[in-house]
């Protein structure tokens, strides 16, 4: 007995790195659970430790806007652009990785130059497309020079996502298919796009969150306007009450909804699919 429980001790080096995973984690999201409490404060709140009461107020000051710039015309902005850049990063990744899974002439060193903006200083990259806005007589607005850098941050995480999808993709679902007589379009509308889909919702959600949180390819494209994070970093100037503190918790909550709808759509997919493996192999 005593030799069996001494083979079950764990040796010390797990409980240190579960130490060192617990100091991450506190290090991760202890700042913002500071920030989510300190938005509950009544109206006497600071930007610190104490809390001096609690209440909506701050939330309240959100929605008039007293004690706040522009949050709604940012928001207004921010989530069409983030949803703009969803679709076009579902859409150029799919056609990528189906485009990909064939060698063709100059396929690496596209793929390096896409994959080269992750290595890109992201403000670096903005102003550079600011510049070439500039040079061609255009004004840089949200929904032309920003979508482009939003789109050079969201494409190669896209890409990643579809080349690891499409490596366990099995074509002979495309083989059947095709001897059954569906033609391109049908093959990908009603085989490819179906079994992809888990795949294809992780990219959105890369998409979305991405351009919605970025802030260095946006600073220098948005034009006269701002997004969403560029207000923030701009009410960090000048607004001296826990009102940013409440915007980060409502933006943050709002980021944690997309994130767990996403993963449970993606959940609900997997339990349906293999419930009916299951029925079918019971029927057989």
């Amino acid at each position: 007995m005593s030799a069996q429980s001494a083979s079950d001790r764990r040796p010390w080096t797990f409980y240190a790195l579960g130490g060192f995973f617990g100091l991450y984690l506190l290090f991760l999201y202890g700042p913002m659970l500071c920030i989510f409490v300190l938005s509950f404060q009544g109206p006497q709140g600071a930007l610190s430790f104490p809390m001096r009461g609690t209440s909506l107020f701050w939330f309240e000051q959100l929605i008039t806007q007293a004690e706040a710039g522009d949050i709604a015309g940012a928001i207004s902005r921010s989530i069409p652009l983030a949803l703009i850049v969803t679709v076009l990063t579902v859409a150029i990744s799919l056609s990528a990785g189906l485009a990909f899974r064939s060698r063709f002439r100059g396929s690496n060193v596209l793929f390096y130059l896409v994959i080269a903006s992750l290595v890109t200083p992201g403000y670096v990259l903005g102003i550079g497309i600011g510049l070439m806005f500039q040079l061609l007589g255009l004004d840089p607005q949200w929904y032309s020079s920003a979508l482009g850098a939003h789109l050079s941050w969201t494409l190669p995480f896209g890409l990643l996502v579809m080349f690891a999808v499409f490596g366990r993709f099995n074509r002979a679902y495309e083989e059947a298919a095709r001897d059954l007589g569906a033609g391109a379009g049908q093959i990908l509308r009603l085989v490819i796009v179906p079994i992809l889909l888990p795949g294809l919702i992780a990219v959105a959600l890369f998409g979305f969150t991405l351009s919605y949180d970025e802030f260095a390819r946006t600073l220098q494209t948005t034009g006269p306007t701002n997004t969403l994070p560029i207000e923030i970093w701009s009410m960090t100037q000048n607004v001296t009450s826990p009102s940013i503190y409440a915007l980060g918790t409502l933006t943050t909550a709002f980021s944690f909804i997309v994130i767990v709808t996403s993963l449970s759509a993606i959940a609900a997919i997997q339990r349906r699919r293999t419930g009916r493996a299951l029925d079918t192999g019971a029927a057989s």
